[in-house]
Formats: C-alpha cells, structure tokens, sequence
C-alpha cells in the first residue's frame, strides 16, 4: 500500500523521511499553494464573504507534481504546521488537488523526533475547519482592510501606503509611547551616597531619611543642609538585619518571551529569531545523529510540558549537576488566561544534548538560540536558588543611610541561567559583617543631581511583550507584524529603540480621527477574542466579518466625504547634514527613486544629495569615512565620502574581520560563482575563499540577502559594474543589494 505524507517544507520532509523508513512518499508543498489572489479583493460580502482563492502564481509544476503522487497514493497524510495555519494549508491542498476525503488524513506533532511522528500517523485525524475558518476569517479582515483602506491613504496621504489591521494599532502603540516621552516634565531630584568601611571591607550605603522616615531630595538646598548636619558626625548601626529567601526559576519559553530574551541577550530581531527556531524544528543535520529536530514547535502560548521530557530533564540534572539540583517534584507552570494551550512550550527534544556537544553542527545563530532555548528549559526543572540577604541602617546625627547586600548560598538554576530583564536592577555586593552599635568609617560622600526620565521607546523586546498584555495579535503575528511596520517605514529602528516616523506619526492621526476602531487596542483585542471563539467552534466565522464589515464600511464612506479636499501633510525629516549652499540642516525627501536630501530652503536653495549611512569603517584608500549609499536601481554600494576626490566605491560589503596581511577592514564578495572575503586596501590583495555554505549561512540578514539576490552574477560582471558611475548602473550588473 503506497503512503503519501505531505509537509510545508524540504528540510521537514527530508528529516521525517528519515523516520519513517521507506513506508511513506514524503513530499514539501513550499508553503501555500492556493491563496487570495493579489491584484483584486476576491471577496464577496454581498455573498456572505464567498472567498475566490486562486492557485499561487509559480507553483503550477508543484501542484501538478503533488497532484500526480496522491493520486497514486493509497492513503494522504497531511502534515503540516499543528496552528491555525498549518491546518488550513491542509485544508486548502485537500481543496486544490481534490483530495478524496475517504483516504485523506490530517497528523500533527509538537516536535519532529521519531516517537512523534509515528505517533502522529499510527493516530490521524479528519481536517479541523474550526482553526480553518479561524485563520480564513483572519485572512479575509486583513484583507478587507487592506484593500478598501490603502487606496484611501495613496489618495490622502502618498502613493504606495498599505493599511493593516494589525500593524495599524502596533504602530500606533510606538507613536503613543513616543507622544509620552515628548509631553513627559522631568523633576529635579538628588541623591547622597556614603561610602563606607568596617574592617577591610568597603560597602556603599544610599541616603534614606531621618529617624522618622524617608525623605526626598528635590533640591540643592535640601542636600546641603543635610550634609551640613552630618558633617563631621559620626556613622553607627542602628539597624541590621539577615534573611535567607528562596528564587525560583523562570518558566521554559513561549513564543513571545522567546523572542523577547533572544532580543535582549542576543540582539536578534524577532524576525531572525523565528527564522532560526524553524531551522531548528524543522531539523538540522548533526554529526553521529543524522538529520535532527532539536526543539518543539516555536509558535505556543502554552506552559504545557510533556510528562516523558519532564522526566528525561529531571533524570539528566540528577546526572549532570547532582541530586541536589534537582527538586523533589517537578515544576508545573501555569498557563495565562486565554492562552490557546495547543501545544507545549519551547523546549528541546532532547535535554540530554547539551548544546556544546553539537556546536560544530550549527550555525552561530543555530548555535546561541539552541543554548538559549535548551538553558531556560532545563533550568526551569532545576532547584531553587538560595539567597543570603542583609540590610544594614546607618545613622548620622539624625539621618539615615540604608545599605543591602547578597550572597549566593545555594545557586540552584542560577548555577546555568538567569533570566533577562528591560530593566536590569543594579547588582549589590554582599555586606561585612556588621552588629548594632558598631562604628564604620566614612571614606566618602558623594551627592549627585538627577532628573526623572520618561518612558524608554520601545525595543522589539519590549513591543513584543506589550502586545501580549494589551492581547493585541498571537504568537506567530508577533514577529511578522514587526518587521511590516519597519518594513513599511511607519517605525525607524535605531539601535534597539524602535520611534515613529514622520509618515507613521501622520497616518496614525489620520487613523485615529477616522477609523478609531482599526488603531483601538481594545478593539484589536476583542477580535482576538472573536477569533478564538470561531477556533473552538462557539462562533460562526461569517458573523465575526458580517459585525466588522459594516461598521468599517460606514467609517470609510464617511471618511472619504469628509476629506473629500483634504490631504494630510507628512512633514519632513530632519537630518544632521548641512546644506553646503546655505548652511540649513537638510531634510529627507521621498522621490521617484527612493529617499534623498534636499534643502528646505527650496526654491531659493535647490540643493540635494543622495541619503547615505555612515558604514562606520575607513576608506581603503584615503582613510576618510565610508559611506553606504543606494543607486538609482535600488542597489546599495560603499563610497568614500571625500568622492570625487577618492573614488574608491565597492558593492562588496564590509564585515567586522581584520586582514592578517595588511589589517585593515575586509569586504565579502558574494556572487554565485565567485565567494570570497577580500581586502580592498592598495597593494595588500590579500582574499580568501568563503568556505562552505553553511557557514555563508550564519551571515547577518544584509548578506542573506545579498546572497540571494545576485546568485546568478559572476564576479567579472561586479568588477565590471564597479568601474560605472551609481546612477548608471543596471540590476543586471550589481553584484551586491541589501
């Protein structure tokens, strides 16, 4: 009997196929095959929102392919992702190669290891159309959005705009924090630090009050007259106290708090960070062990641990770190209300494989988020990490200083991780022994002005995190509506702080004024809640779309009759160049190409330049400042910025390597037939060849990219196109794009 089993993607396939041992036909859909089709609404509310989804653009050999395999099949697995998505992907390849029912199955599982999988096929199912309508009623709201909103923005706002259900009041969250910390009044306010010494030992004590309680510092004056009480006076305990408290550890991830921890310790956008989880669960080829899934599925809100991991963790810290480390029972975590609960949380599917023993296995990012994931999850089923604490009053003629320090008795799950935090409190040094009435030693006073800060801008860490309180998408929105609302210009990204952008600000108002309810997060997060009801089956999904279609409709008509003249004005941004004409500050524009300066001083002034970034390395040649500059194709390039008395540019991209000939910066040139890193410095030539794929793979996203997009030129064509002006320049012979 032939056995076909179908997947999302190659590397899934090729792991199950490992598994399964010949019985089944393992082949990858690539995703999506059939979806709403993009240059027209395809949905029909006069209809009852009747969907016309059409075959994916691309993937008609695909189809044909899968088409021909089931029907040479006896019996169709379908295995895709265990979410909302993964099942009406199933339900959508059932529709489009019409997949008789009688021999149609639906499997899932959390993780791709062997006892999984086998488990999941010896048990299919039938198709689950609640998650099917759940996610086509969410596919049809963006959509409706999208395409009745947008063409109301090109109109008023600029060409081009897009409108999103979701993104929208993600973007409106980052312009209200940014509306905070423009409006926030800082407050004078002052502290006094003593330093201190009893015997050898050192210890800081920080200004509390008096004997009657704590008081504040607002002003110089304040301050003064307390340190001309105490000066001179002497220091004394008057109050010492010692306790010992017990610090559990932090729950194994989920996909928010997964992408938050990865953001904070490892810098990696949420994006990136879901990008390589996938990697991971899908399967990654290890050394002795073949093709591996290393971890469960990545998209959970649940808390949930199987009980055969909890006993293999408990059974490997016993082991590893010695029975002390491991509690008596194990740690059961309790999943938030209105979570989904469909699936585990984050963990590996092995913790008896450390991450070290597979290091040479994994890509650097592979590598760092598999210890990441594997550290929380076994620290998590760890002891208790015991603390030794002590507080300390000194008292000065009256006023008070408080001192605190801790020691580590027992460190427990510290002894392999600790959770990340926003705001990391200031770790304090344990005290000297100390008795009440003893006498310490005043080796400093320092006073310092301060002044109240406003709210910090948000980083994607702490956007994440805000989306799952205010209940605003679900775990696998998190990441994507990030990256769209970056993508889209609406929020700049500055380091890790994410701010509005003039565009962003402007539309936001716009929303705000006439589709309230699009950037409402109360809104948002009640059709969540609509959403989940359709999944377990106590709403009809039709319903949810007739209630928000007609109040958007109604919002829209009356919008465009109000603004029927009207268009909103994005002002422009403001830039730190300086005009060489007149000396104003320059401004970003947004032209046929693409940004670029210009004077604001126009039409006096008609001065501008192309936009560029400071690459933060040298120039080669001449030393000055390299820049990163995009031509008029949409390609991006390095120029000194002294050009055109330099000329040194190059579409190879600098890298954080130093040339051991020469050292200086070395630039990685990536074309399908030429890999190298190279140094450009006059009269070093020194290059090497990049040595695998793999590790070409372990790159930022910029080279990804880059790699992606010029496979198929050779390196004599980018040492071609390197010789002609930017402008002139065609996509043919770039050999380098962000």
């Amino acid at each position: 009997m032939s056995k076909l089993l179908i997947v999302e993607s190659p590397s899934k396939a090729k792991t199950i196929t490992k598994y399964l041992d010949g019985e089944f036909v393992v082949k990858a859909s690539m995703g999506h095959l059939r979806d709403l089709p993009k240059k027209k609404l395809a949905v029909d509310p006069e209809r009852d929102f009747a969907v016309d989804y059409e075959p994916i653009e691309g993937k008609g050999k695909l189809i044909k392919e899968l088409s021909d395999a089931a029907l040479d099949a006896d019996s169709i697995y379908l295995a895709t992702d265990p979410d909302r998505e993964g099942e009406a992907i199933s339900w959508h390849l059932a529709e489009l190669l019409e997949l008789p029912m009688d021999k149609t199955s639906r499997v899932t599982f959390n993780e791709i290891t062997k006892p999984a999988v086998l488990e999941a096929v010896k048990n299919p199912r039938d198709i689950d159309m609640d998650l099917v309508n759940a996610q086509q009623a969410r596919r049809i709201l963006d959509r409706i959005v999208g395409y009745k909103l947008s063409p109301f923005l090109w109109k008023k706002v600029r060409k081009g705009l897009s409108a999103g259900r979701v993104q929208s009041v993600v973007t409106r969250l980052v312009v209200d924090r940014e509306r905070e910390i423009r409006a926030f009044v800082p407050e004078e306010y002052w502290t006094i630090d003593a330093l201190l010494s009893h015997g050898r030992k050192s210890f800081t004590a920080h200004f509390y009050g008096d004997l009657k309680g704590k008081l504040e510092l607002p002003d110089r004056a304040s301050v003064d007259k307390v340190l001309e009480s105490i000066n001179g006076a002497e220091y004394t305990v008057s109050a010492y106290k010692t306790s010992r408290k017990k610090r559990q550890p932090a729950p194994p991830f989920i996909t928010s708090t997964l992408q938050q921890d990865a953001s904070r310790r490892l810098g990696m956008p949420a994006k990136r960070v879901m990008k390589v989880a996938q990697e991971l669960y899908e399967g990654v080829e290890i050394d002795g062990r073949g093709l591996s899934g290393l971890i469960t599925y990545i998209r959970t809100d649940s808390l949930r641990i199987a009980d055969s991991a909890l006993s293999e963790v408990r059974g490997f810290i016993g082991s590893r770190f010695g029975n002390e480390y491991k509690p008596l029972k194990a740690r059961y975590f309790k999943t938030k209300k209105g979570a989904q609960d469909a699936h585990e949380a984050i963990r590996p599917t092995d913790p008896t494989l450390e991450p070290d023993s597979i290091k040479k296995s994994l890509t650097p990012d592979q590598y760092k988020l598999y210890k990441l994931i594997w550290s929380r999850f076994v620290a998590s089923q760890m002891s208790d990490a015991v603390l030794d604490t002590a507080s300390a009053d000194i008292t000065a003629n009256g006023y008070v200083f408080r001192a605190s320090g801790t020691t580590v008795a027992f460190p427990g799950f510290l002894a392999l991780y600790e959770e990340s935090r926003d705001e990391q409190d200031e770790a304090e040094s344990p005290l000297p022994p100390l008795e009440v009435g003893d006498k310490v030693n005043l080796k400093k006073l320092e006073e310092k002005q301060h002044f109240t800060q406003p709210p910090a801008r948000y980083t994607e860490a702490s956007l994440i995190k805000a989306m799952e309180e205010k209940g605003i998408g679900r775990p696998s929105t998190y990441a994507p509506t990030i990256s769209v609302i970056i993508d889209r210009e609406y929020v700049v990204k500055e380091g890790k702080a994410l701010r509005p952008s003039t565009l962003g600000e402007a539309v936001t108002e716009l929303m705000e004024e006439r589709f309230a309810d699009i950037v409402d997060v109360s809104f948002t997060a009640g059709m969540e809640d609509k959403l989940d009801g359709v999944e377990k089956g106590d709403t009809d999904y039709r319903a949810v779309l007739r209630d928000f279609y007609d109040g958007f409709m109604t919002e829209l008509q009356d919008a465009e009759k109000a603004m029927e003249k009207q268009y909103v004005k994005v002002k422009d941004e403001e830039s730190d160049v300086v005009c060489d004409l007149c000396g104003r500050k320059m401004v970003i524009k947004v032209g046929r190409f693409g940004k670029f300066l210009a004077c604001p001083g126009y039409p006096e002034c008609k001065n501008t330049k192309p936009l560029s970034q400071d690459a933060n390395v040298p120039c080669p040649v001449c030393g000055a400042r390299l820049l990163k500059k995009k031509s008029k194709s949409g390609y991006y390039y390095y120029g000194c910025e002294k050009n055109p008395e330099c000329s040194f540019m190059t579409w190879d991209s600098p890298t954080n390597k130093k040339c051991p000939k020469c050292g200086q910066v070395l630039y990685r040139h990536y074309t399908k037939e030429d890999k190298r890193t190279l140094c450009h410095t006059p009269n070093c030539g020194y290059e090497e060849p990049i040595a695998s794929r793999r590790k070409a793979a372990s790159g930022d996203g910029e080279e990804k990219k880059t790699a992606k997009k010029t496979a198929a030129k050779t390196s004599k064509t980018a040492r071609t196109a390197a010789k002609k002006p930017a402008a002139k320049r065609t996509k043919k012979a770039a050999a380098e794009q962000e």
